[in-house]
């Protein structure tokens, strides 16, 4: 039994592939074989499966392999954490991101990323995973700032947030957003390298954090931002039995933006027959055309097929995925207009390393 373990943006592991050879995936783990795999998920690529059982905690990582949660928790549908409250707090007993591993001897960069106009934040990775923290955070740009030991970087990024202001995190409905009204290039250069000239000319710096001379890197064509149009729906949480249909449009961090099945298009993808979740590949596959119908905007039932809805596919982890035996999708979808999400406010964000 395979169940799903979330978006992935390498397929060999933390800073495994150079950048650009980055595609989004979806992880599998079989806890029988103790075995992990991972599937493609390109633009193009037909989905259709549905949620099977039970959503399950998928347990902690440690020294590259997965330990089974002990308890067989069974975790809300409509949340993007993995993880029941017990293991979430095991895995943060040594974590840099929850300031309980500060002995960590592995140098450190600081990075700034750009998320839109006025959405920049400062945030710190270990500098063996190269750019793979910006990939999987969804930043359209990003730069480095400065590389050093940890405490280093820690302090560097508290300096950013008292002395300029700059945030360390972003809610994912302002980055959605941000994604529908981009500026050009040339102008996301000039945003991101006047916050790092700010930066670097603080007199209290960290003298063992050496600083990185302005490159800014942009991530338009990797993420294939303009193929996400204007106006996106939002995919709910997952219930068992529920079913995602659609085609592949692009992969933004852990978002992936869906265009969405009519019965005809659920019926076709069924007959391309690339078969369920799991087996020997772990692929995402179709399944058989079956009834129709589904739940349309603001979970009113009703058909839906045609319009990009966003996924994000955090919400995917834990479940068993299975064929879909429908045309359309069935899960809540709500139509929130363009971009996805609104632009004000800051919260919890996924973890920074």
């Amino acid at each position: 039994m395979w169940r799903c373990t979330g978006p992935r943006w390498s397929g060999g592991g933390p800073g495994s592939e150079p950048e650009g050879r980055f595609g989004q995936r979806l992880g599998w783990y079989c806890a029988e074989r103790d075995e992990e795999r991972v599937s493609m998920l390109p633009a193009g690529k037909v989905l259709a499966f549905a949620a099977q059982g039970e959503r399950r905690c998928l347990g902690v990582r440690r020294a590259g392999r997965r330990l089974v949660c002990p308890y067989g928790a069974v975790l809300d549908g409509a949340g993007a954490g993995d993880q029941c409250a017990r293991c979430a707090q095991l895995d943060r007993s040594r974590s840099v991101a929850a300031d309980t591993m500060a002995d960590d001897p592995r140098p450190y960069g600081v990075y700034l990323a750009y998320f839109g106009p006025g959405l920049l934040k400062v945030g710190i990775t270990a500098a063996e995973r190269g750019p793979a923290r910006l990939v999987e955070q969804g930043a359209v740009a990003y730069a480095w700032l400065g590389r050093g030991p940890l405490m280093a970087a820690r302090r560097a990024e508290a300096l950013l947030g008292s002395a300029l202001a700059v945030p360390d995190r972003f809610a994912k409905a302002a980055k959605r957003a941000a994604r529908g009204a981009l500026p050009p290039v040339p102008d996301r250069v000039a945003e991101l390298a006047q916050l790092h000239r700010a930066a670097q000319e603080l007199t209290a710096w960290p003298e063992t954090l050496q600083p990185v001379e302005f490159a800014c890197a942009d991530h338009t064509e990797l993420f294939g931002l303009d193929r996400i149009p204007g106006e996106v729906a939002e995919l709910g949480g997952m219930t068992s039995g529920a079913e995602i249909v659609g085609e592949v449009l692009t992969g933004v961090g852990s978002d992936v933006y869906l265009r969405l099945a009519t019965g005809g298009e659920g019926e076709r993808a069924a007959e391309k027959g690339e078969g369920a979740v799991g087996g020997r590949t772990g692929d995402v596959g179709s399944g058989r055309a079956g009834r129709a119908g589904g739940v349309g905007p603001g979970g009113v039932t009703g058909r839906v097929g045609g319009g990009v809805a966003v996924l994000d596919a955090r919400m995917l982890s834990g479940w068993v995925l299975g064929a879909a035996v429908g045309r359309v999708t069935t899960v809540p979808v709500r139509a929130v207009g363009p971009g996805v999400g609104e632009r004000e406010g800051t919260g919890r964000q996924e973890g920074l390393f």
